[in-house]
């Protein structure tokens, strides 16, 4: 269902880890090369079974009590993936000769779980208003 706001808030998450994380470098390199996350295939792994968890959570607006479960574990790999591009940054600092500019593409993911809290949070009230109808039967 595309009027509720939960799924564009998990659309504007796919979006995020689907899209513009092709298009937005995560760091670069010292020759001047962007490095995408293609590059590394645990960064490409984890994105896809994001951008996967997203659409999933999308197709299965009517259980909704799954799509707060599906959104909860994205939310986690979106923190691991945090976690690695920190880890990352933090091994190779701007004055090593590997990296000498860390890109915004590194942060993605702290937009793309502020997203899926939102659409939780909404999935939430939609559960809560129906169990609430519920109650009047």
């Amino acid at each position: 269902m595309i009027q509720r706001i939960q799924t564009v808030y998990l659309f504007l998450a796919f979006v995020i880890t689907g899209i513009l994380l092709f298009f937005i470098p995560l760091w670069t390199m010292s020759n001047n090369k962007a490095f995408y996350f293609m590059q590394s295939e645990t960064y490409t792994i984890l994105l896809g079974l994001s951008t996967t968890l997203s659409i999933l959570s999308i197709l299965s607006y009517k259980k909704r009590q799954n799509q707060f479960v599906v959104g909860r574990l994205n939310i986690i790999l979106n923190l691991i993936l945090l976690g690695l591009f920190v880890y990352r940054s933090l091994n190779l600092s701007g004055e090593t000769p590997a990296v000498s500019e860390k890109g915004i593409g590194m942060f993605l993911p702290v937009f793309a779980i502020v997203l899926l809290v939102l659409a939780n949070k909404a999935i939430k009230k939609d559960e809560d208003l129906v169990k609430s109808v519920d109650r009047l039967r």
